[in-house]
């Protein structure tokens, strides 16, 4: 199981998703261009320590990434879908991708994808924080594939 993000907008739920990744072992992917600077306080303030112990890979563009990812699934979190991840048999070498922020993911790299799952929720809501989503849908993941440390 990895986690990717998307050219992710925000550091403090980058560090945030770092950290989650960091305490359960999960590798993680950053598509870069990111819209702050690796280095920046906020994202170390957000992933505390725990940045030191993730294994984190960053890509220079989906290109990139497209090219070193490996086997599995790319399993797209996005309120662009009709499938709930708590109706989906995960993979343990599945890859979470997670969109910016701002954004999602471009219409080429949805396309791409081999699934896409939506967080179930109350129709008057229109997505959950991209971090709250990590852990929601890495947790059910881990839990199928028997993989929580």
């Amino acid at each position: 199981m990895r986690i990717a993000l998307y050219q992710p907008d925000i550091p403090q739920n980058t560090g945030t998703i770092v950290r989650l990744a960091a305490c359960l072992a999960v590798p993680v992917d950053i598509i870069e261009p990111a819209g702050f600077p690796w280095d920046l306080a906020k994202l170390r303030r957000a992933g505390m320590d725990y940045l030191d112990l993730a294994q984190v890979t960053r890509h220079v563009s989906w290109a990139a990434f497209q090219a070193d990812r490996g086997p599995g699934r790319l399993v797209l979190l996005t309120t662009r879908a009709e499938r709930s991840p708590y109706d989906f048999a995960f993979a343990s070498t599945d890859i979470l991708l997670l969109g910016r922020e701002s954004a999602g993911v471009p219409d080429d790299v949805h396309e791409s994808c081999d699934a896409r799952l939506r967080i179930p929720m109350v129709a008057e809501a229109r997505s959950l924080n991209v971090a709250v989503s990590a852990a929601l849908v890495l947790g059910e993941s881990l839990r199928q594939c028997g993989g929580f440390p």
